[in-house]
């Protein structure tokens, strides 16, 4: 089996055409660091009855996730580039419905991608209690779950490898969820770092910086219709929301390396 290494803000995965047998235990075996190629998942793209194309994601422990929304630049990087479409409009349809992607295209390739995420639902503050210490986040869901928490002195220092999972696996998120970790940044926009279900911590999580900057203007913090820059370890995302929570997401999707799978 062949398959593409790509990245969005060192948020890698990779990527086969069509469907794979047991994509849980080849996730699982392949994204491993020093035993596999090294991934935070895998993504299987195919076609699709209801869009032009359709992706399903598998985490680093195996398990399926709705959504991803650096894989989802990269997939429209893989069927642009790799010559499967010649549109740079394109529907990709998920678990978590169909998204629209909008290519930029420079020198016959995909340098980056905007996708209309859908509309972010912002539900009141929840407070977890951690080790006897009261934790305070914001739940949204982008067609994946996430438990935003603010830190206003910062989120560099934070033990996220600590935390992280303790939230992720909390009995209020019966399912787990994604745990995001926020505090101002440049600009008027956000440092977040990210604890993802499922993977762990990664260098970006797209829906997890959709989410972040849905809670800030939810509670003011940010506005409304106005690029919202949102700085992950791996580099920038610029996302944008409406004050309906239309939620629109732009960044770059990259090539790594091409590889294929031996029988040995």
């Amino acid at each position: 089996m062949k398959f593409t290494k790509m990245q969005g803000l060192g948020n890698d995965y990779l990527y086969f055409w069509g469907e794979i047998a047991n994509p849980e235990e080849v996730s699982r075996r392949l994204s491993d660091r020093h035993f596999g190629a090294g991934s935070d998942g895998i993504i299987t793209i195919g076609p699709s009855e209801i869009a032009d194309f359709r992706m399903r994601i598998f985490n680093a422990d195996g398990s399926e996730a709705k959504m991803c929304g650096n894989g989802i630049r990269c997939v429209g990087k893989y069927v642009y580039d790799k010559g499967y479409t010649d549109k740079t409009a394109l529907r990709i349809e998920t678990l978590s419905g169909v998204k629209t992607l909008r290519l930029e295209v420079r020198c016959g390739k995909v340098r980056r991608v905007a996708v209309d995420m859908g509309r972010a639902v912002v539900s009141e503050d929840l407070t977890l209690e951690i080790d006897g210490i009261s934790v305070t986040v914001t739940p949204v869901n982008v067609g994946n779950p996430h438990a935003v928490c603010f830190l206003p002195k910062g989120v560099d220092s934070i033990p996220l490898g600590e935390i992280g999972p303790k939230i992720e696996k909390h009995p209020a998120f019966p399912g787990g969820v994604n745990a995001e970790f926020v505090s101002p940044g440049s600009n008027g926009g956000l440092r977040m770092r990210v604890w993802e279900r499922g993977s762990g911590i990664t260098m970006a999580c797209g829906t997890g910086a959709c989410a972040s900057a849905s809670a800030a203007v939810a509670k003011g913090l940010c506005r409304a219709g106005e690029r919202i820059p949102v700085q992950l370890d791996g580099g920038t995302l610029d996302i944008e929301v409406s004050p309906d929570f239309a939620v629109t997401m732009t960044g770059p999707a990259e090539f790594v390396y091409e590889g294929e799978i031996s029988d040995d």
